[in-house]
């Protein structure tokens, strides 16, 4: 079966106890605690956003399978499961290790086994955790911004983004790496991949700025030798999420293409228009509390579903 790069199926936590994560502020930049309100309001804020967001995706023909997460054990970050899990056409669920010791937590296995009475075949489990133990990471499709349909992984190099880690991922799935350093104003490095990239079915949006000058041309090639379209955005409209979006498919076969409203609100007219026609129409959501306390926008809150469906029995 030919793979596909837009799923018409993702994965929600849905939060019961959102607030700005102490334990990842330290690596990511894009969080902004000094602006915390008291825990019961992010929460409230945080819960209207997410069931937004929801609706906005399932009234564009996106399926969703929401699960509820626990107050015990606290998982502040819970929303952005994109870090913890993938899945894969061939019916591989990979298991990510995480750099903060609260966010290890958030790894259910009871969300496979939901998944599974829902009817999507799980045939393998591939568990990276372990690498914890040797302080190595590699946080999903946060840390690798995937290109499905030509097996690449791109990743930018980061205290959440480990080559030795990326590596087996690459071995065990049979993808090849395209590995970069990005870094911020101040010379730190950019903690994930898919704040500055987004690679759809016929575009790439790319803040390519950031890329160390001695690798910015070698990953732009390798996108456009696949044949995406580049879309460049700024440092400025990095900041505001607009390399955080994520391309879907609705359940009758036509792309979406899913984003924050401060995403939209720093994209030009002519890149909306640009990724209108080279995917599809926009699926636009204010979550301004689960950006500015999460440090993450639309496309860490959705795990893509690629799982094939289990025969029915006749």
């Amino acid at each position: 079966m030919k793979a596909e790069q837009a799923a018409n199926q993702v994965l929600m936590i849905r939060p019961v106890a959102f607030a700005g994560n102490i334990q990842t502020a330290i690596s990511n930049h894009f969080q902004r605690l000094e602006d915390a309100s008291s825990a019961m309001d992010a929460q409230m804020c945080a819960l209207y956003e997410f069931d937004l967001l929801v609706a906005n995706l399932r009234a564009a023909g996106v399926v969703v399978h929401v699960i509820e997460d626990t107050l015990i054990p606290n998982t502040p970050d819970s929303v952005f499961p994109n870090n913890w899990v993938s899945f894969h056409g061939e019916g591989t669920v990979v298991l990510y290790p995480m750099l903060a010791m609260n966010r290890r937590q958030e790894r259910r296995i009871d969300i496979l086994e939901h998944l599974s009475l829902e009817g999507l075949r799980i045939n393998e489990l591939i568990d990276l955790s372990h690498y914890e133990q040797l302080e190595r990471f590699l946080e999903g499709t946060g840390s690798m911004v995937l290109d499905r349909i030509n097996h690449i992984a791109y990743a930018c190099v980061s205290p959440r983004t480990d080559l030795n880690v990326l590596g087996e991922f690459a071995q065990r799935l049979d993808y090849d790496v395209v590995s970069f350093h990005a870094m911020d104003a101040n010379g730190m490095p950019i903690y994930h991949t898919n704040v500055l990239m987004c690679v759809g079915t016929h575009f790439a949006v790319v803040c390519s700025d950031v890329i160390t000058e001695q690798e910015r041309f070698a990953v732009l090639e390798r996108l456009r030798g696949n044949g995406h379209e580049i879309i460049e955005i700024s440092t400025e409209q990095m900041y505001a999420f607009a390399g955080n979006m994520l391309e879907l498919k609705t359940t009758a076969g036509d792309f979406r293409v899913a984003m924050s409203q401060r995403a939209f609100d720093a994209l030009s007219a002519t890149q909306r228009a640009t990724l209108a026609m080279l995917s599809g129409p926009l699926i636009v959501t204010p979550i301004p509390t689960i950006e500015r306390l999460g440090g993450g926008s639309v496309r860490c809150m959705l795990a893509e579903i690629f799982l094939p469906t289990k025969a029915i029995a006749g």
